[in-house]
């Protein structure tokens, strides 16, 4: 069964050809429990679409289905859908038992089970013995943890994250999702999760819905994505990919400059662009591959960040080998792996 079904939602806000299009058309399917994220830059239309699952807003057209039931006109109280803002809308004069209850006892559940129900939450989220302290007691993730309690307390079909982690750390951030993953898979709950961070998506979801402009660009699994995308804008967002113009040869090989690239998938001859990822390039010797000069480095731990000039423009590479790193000046070649380069259309 699906755990959200769109079909053909238009939301537009104001009357009159004038009026703003904030999502055009849009059809696709969250399967029950499973995560779906729904990506893309600021005003593109993911909030919106995550507004209109939680009944916040209500579509121009179309409809909208949870569970098998048709929700389209249904208010947020009648959809069994709970919602975690990006600021945790917490109440700072209540405790965290009494913040993980309030939804409960709003509902007319009485106030022992509520309390139950609320400390069994708790401890799904790893936090027993905080009951008693308020918002302003608590760290960043604490927080956080406390506004997921909330949500789960509740039961919902579907559960809803709105830019959850942006105001998290990148260390708290990262853990979070993990949590935040782990527990929609042990639980089996159906997620729709809002984000603009890359890298946060490809970590939590089963699906991808990358958003632009109101439409969808594409959709799919995260490595259908990061590989496979279907448009220039995909590649460049997905991964801090660089978009280099190419040509599709007659022998179904791709040329970059003094490089011939093997593509996974058949393109037509003619020009292209090949989005080529900073951990696709391999550092040779000078007289190999394309010739580039260093201009930058970055040290990163792990990793070095470089930044060499070549005959395609600057080019960002990132390699690995912190031990050893290259003196800004060093001519080098450059050639590519087979992961992190994908063609797509000119």
């Amino acid at each position: 069964m699906s755990g959200i079904v769109f079909k053909n939602v238009v939301k537009r806000y104001g009357t009159g050809p004038a009026a703003a299009l904030a999502v055009k058309g849009v059809s696709f399917e969250v399967p029950k429990s499973t995560l779906t994220t729904i990506l893309g830059p600021s005003g593109c239309g993911k909030t919106t679409i995550l507004r209109m699952i939680a009944g916040l807003e209500l579509p121009t057209s179309g409809q909208v289905f949870i569970d098998g039931r048709e929700v389209t006109t249904l208010g947020p109280a009648e959809r069994n859908v709970s919602m975690m803002f990006q600021s945790y809308a917490l109440f700072p004069h209540m405790s965290v038992l009494d913040n993980v209850m309030y939804g409960l006892k709003m509902s007319g559940v009485d106030k022992a089970s509520a309390a139950a129900r609320a400390e069994a939450a708790l401890r799904g989220v790893g936090l027993v013995g905080f009951d008693a302290r308020l918002p302003s007691e608590l760290s960043g993730g604490q927080q956080q943890r406390v506004a997921l309690a909330r949500a789960l307390v509740l039961e919902p079909a579907v559960l809803l994250f709105d830019e959850p982690l942006s105001n998290l750390d990148a260390r708290l951030r990262r853990d979070m999702r993990e949590e935040i993953r782990a527990l929609q898979q042990r639980l089996g709950l159906t997620v729709a999760y809002v984000t603009h961070d890359q890298s946060e998506a490809l970590a939590v979801s089963d699906q991808i819905i990358v958003m632009d402009h109101g439409v969808i660009a594409q959709a799919g699994t995260p490595p259908e994505l990061y590989e496979h995308p279907a448009s220039a804008f995909v590649a460049g967002f997905m991964g801090d990919a660089l978009l280099l113009p190419g040509t599709a040869l007659a022998d179904g090989q791709v040329q970059l400059g003094p490089l011939l690239i093997a593509p996974r998938r058949a393109v037509p001859a003619g020009a292209v662009k090949v989005a080529v990822r900073p951990e696709a390039w391999r550092i040779g010797t000078a007289g190999s591959g394309l010739p580039a000069t260093l201009r930058k480095s970055a040290y990163l731990g792990g990793a070095v960040e470089y930044t060499f000039e070549t005959a395609l423009g600057s080019i960002l590479a990132i390699s690995r080998d912190a031990q050893t790193p290259l003196d800004v000046g060093k001519l080098v070649g450059l050639t590519l792996g087979s992961q992190g380069v994908s063609v797509v259309a000119a």
